[in-house]
């Protein structure tokens, strides 16, 4: 099973996205041109609805470490592999585990801690 778009997103794809993945879309596209405040809200909102959806968690995940929430960012991380693996589209043509993008984002946040000492 696939889900989502996470962390980048193809603005030609919107219109045959289903709501959710759209969403989850828009604040990839807002995550990458920086406007982390927009893209907390919609995920924080569709977090209330869909509470366990491993590319909200894993996009809200990449705005706390943006913006310095390593603590927070940390927790979502490892929320997420506490579920089930999940595919998750990257791209149009690229895929990758929901646990394998969450140790991803888990060591570079421990590469941002070790070079911050």
């Amino acid at each position: 099973m696939r889900i989502g778009l996470v962390l980048l997103a193809a603005a030609p794809l919107f219109a045959a996205l289903p709501a959710q993945a759209q969403d989850s879309a828009v604040a990839a596209t807002q995550i990458s041109q920086g406007d982390f405040a927009a893209a907390e809200s919609r995920l924080l909102s569709e977090l209330r609805i869909h509470p366990g959806r491993p590319e909200l968690l894993l996009n809200l995940a990449a705005v706390y470490a943006k913006t310095g929430r390593t603590g927070e960012a940390r927790g979502l991380y490892t929320r997420v592999l506490g579920q089930d693996e999940v595919l998750m589209d990257l791209s149009v043509d690229r895929t990758a585990g929901s646990h394998a993008l969450a140790q991803r984002g888990l060591r570079r946040l421990d590469t941002v801690q070790f070079t911050a000492r």
